[in-house]
């Protein structure tokens, strides 16, 4: 299978698009959260800028799955490619100017997120659409893991980025150069995304010219009548919302406010992408060696509601750190967590949908995902004016136990398998 993986033309274009396009989205990840503070010092500002990043995702995204049903994932994810170039050429071009002001930072904010509402459909769309079903879980394992050792090394690249620039006007030019570099990269990952040639999808169909509207309707009602998906998608909804905010909005307010640092941050980030990598690779390893994946052995839906039990007790310390190392511990064992579920739940979703239903059906996922997490990222902005940063993720470790007891007592979750 690896062999096959090897010489497949698109997967490889796909492959290399695709990681290089991720490593370039952390240095943003990193560098816009530390801009804002730069330039306001306000965990409220810094709020509303992730929640601009978010709201025309969270609106957008539901019509962008139903776009790539009706025409491709390729030509929906390749325009998404070419306005995010621009709009963070144009961030890029202001930060290294000195130029960059806060209602700049707004507009060009809620045009990425605008860009991301359809590169997030059509990207997860794609691999269904680039290699045989029968790679299918196998490209999903080596994409994902690749592109954590791009989470990885993003954020070390950028601390490593914003150690040299420093603070005051050096930082600033760190912070240019770190949008620049994405800009980079997705202009480099739209050439390698027009080398993929689509797959034609046994039992496709064209999606039918009906209204944007109605498509959209259809994705619901498909992921409404199955029970097991339905209970699912409404959970994860629900952790989204109520626990988002609290590692994107408090993360970097702690790394500035205890360890004083914006390397610290991108240090902070890069032990959550190695956990990631350590995760996904055990679960890579374990699936080669029994011939199955953890989640063929053991229920998928207890599998997630037992990984955010435990994520829920590692969140509860995370606020009184003091030490770099004791804050890297905690996300590096946040992170491999988060790996060990990912590949099996994008793949049990993938395969559980028919093919012309897949971009609507992965963009609620989406959706839930990360369109609710603005809302929480304000929410979260807006009560670190009122609450400690202990006090902040002490609640969050609570609530994500509270949700987990929920789904236990009130949803079939503990009793979905990988096949339903």
């Amino acid at each position: 299978m690896t062999t096959t993986l090897k010489t497949d033309t698109n997967f490889r274009w796909l492959l290399s698009g695709g990681v290089l396009s991720m490593l370039g989205d952390q240095f943003t990840l990193i560098a816009l959260p530390w801009l804002v503070l730069k330039l306001t010092g306000d965990p409220l500002s810094l709020g509303l800028v992730l929640a601009l990043l978010g709201v025309p995702r969270a609106i957008f995204i539901l019509f962008g799955g139903a776009l790539v049903d009706r025409y491709s994932p390729k030509r929906v994810l390749m325009l998404s490619k070419h306005a995010s170039s621009v709009l963070l050429g144009v961030l890029a071009a202001l930060t290294l100017t000195g130029s960059a002001t806060l209602p700049a930072v707004y507009v060009l904010s809620l045009g990425i997120g605008l860009a991301q509402a359809f590169a997030i459909p059509s990207g997860t769309s794609m691999m269904p659409h680039a290699v045989p079903r029968e790679l299918l879980q196998a490209a999903n394992g080596v994409m994902m893991g690749l592109r954590q050792i791009g989470l990885l090394a993003g954020p070390l690249l950028a601390a490593l980025l914003l150690a040299v620039g420093g603070n005051g006007e050096g930082g600033m030019h760190a912070l240019g150069l770190a949008f620049a570099f994405d800009c980079a990269s997705f202009v480099i990952s739209a050439w390698t995304l027009s080398r993929v040639v689509p797959l034609p999808l046994p039992g496709a169909a064209a999606a039918p010219a009906s209204s944007v509207w109605r498509s959209v309707g259809e994705g619901i009602a498909t992921v409404w009548r199955d029970v097991e998906m339905r209970a699912c998608f409404g959970y994860w909804g629900l952790v989204s919302l109520l626990i988002g905010g609290t590692m994107q909005v408090a993360l970097p307010v702690l790394a500035k406010e205890r360890l004083h640092d914006g390397s610290a941050f991108g240090m902070l980030m890069a032990a959550h992408g190695a956990g990631c990598l350590l995760g996904m690779g055990w679960s890579a390893f374990s699936s080669r060696r029994n011939g199955a994946t953890p989640a063929n052995r053991m229920r998928i839906g207890l599998m997630a509601l037992g990984i955010d039990a435990i994520a829920g007790l590692l969140l509860l310390p995370l606020g009184a750190i003091t030490a770099l190392w004791q804050g890297g511990l905690l996300l590096l064992a946040l992170g491999a967590l988060q790996g060990l579920i990912n590949v099996v739940i994008f793949t049990w979703i993938q395969q559980r949908v028919p093919p012309q239903m897949i971009g609507r059906t992965m963009s609620i996922f989406m959706f839930i995902l990360f369109g609710l997490a603005p809302l929480s990222a304000a929410l979260t902005g807006w009560l670190l004016q009122y609450v400690s940063l202990q006090e902040m993720f002490v609640g969050g470790g609570f609530v994500l136990l509270a949700c987990v007891a929920l789904a236990w007592v009130f949803t079939p979750m503990r009793r979905i398998g990988l096949s339903g």
